[in-house]
């Protein structure tokens, strides 16, 4: 089980081996950046047919007798001014990734800083108002290098107002914070608060357990048909019937 320091104390946390133990799936992750980077996207990106540019209603000149190639309208796609053939329209570049497999790869990005020692807990409790100097004392004695992520929960303002001015720091929710967000940062800092909600979204789920009866005892089944037994009182009531 990995452990990861706590900054500004001396004492360490243990972190779950199902969320932070996990091998790094190069494939499930690569599909879940892909997907993330892509919704991202605007998709807003347009360009005018012949039929949406203003103009040529008119035929330029007529069908026959001038030499000239025949034309129905200037704003065909090959005048200048005309319209544009395949070019990108407004759509969404949304793609689906199966839930387990978003798991899976949350799992190996959390199990990678695990792994490389690049995570640590904060005690965001300590910022009882904004202090940017406190936040960079805290980062320049863990002594990590280049952008770090900071993930605190949406009631820890005050440490998240903090760590916010610092150059190549950037402060995200347990929920806003994706795979590409954790594979960007060479450095993960996150509070007790939102390593339980990044330890629950990278969380394994179990099968759903098969139903029983009222008593907690399954019903016998009759021969091999798995036909349920008829209970003593439906037997009772057709005798005296």
């Amino acid at each position: 089980m990995a452990e990861v320091p706590v900054l500004g104390a001396t004492r360490t946390v243990a972190l779950d081996d199902g969320a932070f133990g996990a091998r790094f799936h190069k494939a499930l992750v690569h599909e879940a950046v892909r997907a993330e980077q892509a919704a991202r996207r605007r998709g807003t990106a347009a360009t005018k047919t012949r039929g949406m540019v203003r103009g040529g209603g008119a035929k330029p000149w007529r069908q026959k007798g001038t030499g000239r190639a025949r034309a129905g309208s200037s704003r065909s796609p090959i005048w200048t001014g005309g319209g544009t053939v395949f070019g990108p329209h407004p759509r969404s570049y949304t793609s689906k990734v199966n839930r387990k497999e978003r798991r899976a790869a949350l799992r190996s990005a959390l199990s990678m800083h695990a792994e490389r020692g690049s995570i640590a807990l904060v005690d965001a409790e300590a910022f009882t108002v904004p202090r940017t100097r406190q936040a960079r004392d805290l980062l320049g004695e863990w002594g990590q290098r280049g952008p770090t992520l900071i993930v605190l929960a949406a009631e820890e303002a005050n440490a998240a107002l903090s760590f916010r001015n610092l150059a190549r720091v950037a402060v995200l929710t347990p929920e806003q914070t994706g795979v590409a967000d954790l594979l960007r940062c060479p450095a993960l800092v996150v509070s007790q608060p939102a390593l339980d909600a990044l330890t629950a979204r990278a969380a394994t789920t179990g099968r759903r357990a098969a139903p029983s009866s009222a008593s907690g005892v399954p019903a016998a089944s009759d021969s091999a048909s798995g036909v349920p037994a008829a209970s003593d009182s439906s037997s009772a009531s057709g005798e005296a019937s």
